[in-house]
């Protein structure tokens, strides 16, 4: 499959290249309609976003798109705005409404944040947007499908739920997005990815939005697309400018201390902490806490009104720390958030953006402080190679690492690219958990009992599953 090359693409392309050249462009420019002008307007959205400027034109020409943009750039609105206005012009078919318009995120608070957004977009529009997604009751989401929806956003294994159990149709899906593209399409998302695109009409518009494009996710994004137009906005991988990066050089054992002191010391700024896996997020949260520290903790197995009454704390500033997996990685939005700790390294390069890019968001200066014992020397050359600039090493006096922080050390035998954070592993399929009672008696079955009854067509087994990481 080949980009499209076609004059008239290539026309549109130069025209949005043209307006985002122009320092005083404003959203009437890009051909948007009176009732979303009017409500950016009332939310004081005044200029686009170079990612904004150059995406919405070609999504209204109706242009398959690849969209790449570092975070915070308004990728949302990027997408949002054209789906609000080429579903306003056309009226649903008579019946129950299904949605017109699908957007996949990977994760819950993704998933929340964007159908937020989506309702003030289209405040003036007379569109329906629901969302859907793991942790939450089944019962609530069946009950809003069945009432009609326009938009839906999702994660992908509570989709697949719905679809199995009938809730949900996707034969009237017009627009396809794809938000964060690079996490939803690696191979840990592929297999769920491709049962929902089996779902949908061939004949759509799909639009992939990320910060980062890799070459083969890239390739992947291809398969699904019809001569996509690519417009991206700033170098792949790269950060902002407005972030300050420092590496603490400290064995394993005290990284929790050495936490500690830098909180102690800085004691007005709010952090968010990542780690890596969500039962060290639980402790190092209970830790904080004992050392007087007010956190609290958000991963994939938390419910979603645990993980958004966490995120409210946070937000309002009533919880000084926010202790993270990789699943806060993407889609907080969390505003003047001066500073990002990483207290274990992300074994994939390509997180570490993701994580810092929750600080120095919209201009707005950030620093990102990472804690690294020599066992992750490894993880620490991936992240260098990939941002091509090296992380200064400023060693805090009492807490020098017992042994040189090393380049050259081999990744840790879990760290072979798979990400942290509640990504189902390779394979897996969405929902189905792990024999954890392998070792279980098998329920007693009376002499007269007949054969075991077979569940068909995998409905049963996915009834009232919840989805816990996504």
């Amino acid at each position: 499959m080949t980009f499209d090359s076609t004059p008239a693409a290539q026309a549109a392309i130069a025209a949005a290249e043209t307006d985002a050249a122009d320092d005083n462009i404003g959203f009437a420019r890009l051909g948007l309609s009176p009732a979303l002008l009017r409500a950016l307007a009332e939310y004081h959205y005044t200029t686009p976003t170079p990612i904004q400027a150059q995406a919405i034109p070609l999504a209204l020409a109706g242009h398959d798109l690849l969209g790449g943009a570092q975070t915070g750039t308004g990728k949302t609105a990027a997408f949002g705005l054209p789906l609000l206005q080429r579903l306003a012009k056309t009226t649903p078919a008579n019946g129950p409404r299904k949605p017109r318009a699908l957007v996949l995120t990977p994760t819950r608070e993704l998933a929340v944040q964007v159908a937020d957004s989506l309702k003030t977009y289209g405040r003036h529009l007379r569109l329906n947007v629901t969302t859907v997604y793991g942790g939450a009751g089944m019962g609530p989401q069946v009950d809003n499908l069945r009432r009609g929806v326009d938009i839906l956003v999702a994660t992908p294994g509570r989709l697949i739920d719905h679809l199995e159990r009938g809730s949900a149709k996707l034969d009237a899906v017009e627009i396809l997005v794809l938000d964060e593209a690079d996490r939803m399409l690696d191979m840990g998302f592929l297999p769920p990815i491709k049962r929902i695109l089996g779902r949908v009409p061939k004949q759509r518009q799909t639009l992939l939005f990320s910060a980062t494009f890799e070459d083969r996710v890239k390739a992947l994004a291809l398969e699904f697309m019809r001569n996509p137009q690519q417009v991206q906005v700033t170098a792949r991988n790269t950060i902002a400018e407005t972030i300050v990066h420092r590496a603490h050089p400290v064995d394993a054992s005290r990284k929790r201390e050495l936490l500690i002191d830098i909180l102690s010391r800085r004691h007005t700024d709010q952090v968010l902490v990542f780690g890596k896996t969500k039962h060290g997020c639980n402790r190092l949260a209970e830790q904080l806490e004992a050392a007087g520290l007010k956190a609290v903790a958000i991963h994939g197995n938390k419910s979603q009104a645990q993980r958004q009454k966490a995120l409210n704390l946070f937000k309002a500033g009533k919880a000084r720390v926010l202790v993270a997996t990789d699943v806060a990685a993407r889609g907080l939005d969390i505003p003047d958030l001066p500073l990002v700790i990483n207290h274990d390294l992300p074994m994939v390069a390509e997180d570490y953006i993701h994580r810092i890019g929750r600080t120095g968001r919209a201009g707005a200066q950030g620093e990102a402080l990472s804690l690294v014992s020599p066992e992750e020397g490894g993880l620490l050359r991936q992240i260098q190679q990939l941002l091509k600039v090296e992380l200064v090493m400023d060693v805090v006096p009492g807490y020098a690492p017992s042994k040189p922080i090393r380049l050259d050390t081999p990744i840790p035998k879990n760290g072979g690219g798979q990400r942290q954070g509640g990504q189902r592993a390779p394979g897996r399929a969405p929902g189905n958990k792990p024999a954890h009672r392998a070792h279980a008696k098998p329920a007693a079955r009376g002499p007269h009992a007949g054969p075991k009854k077979q569940r068909s067509g995998g409905q049963a087994a996915w009834a009232g599953r919840r989805d816990t990481r996504a």
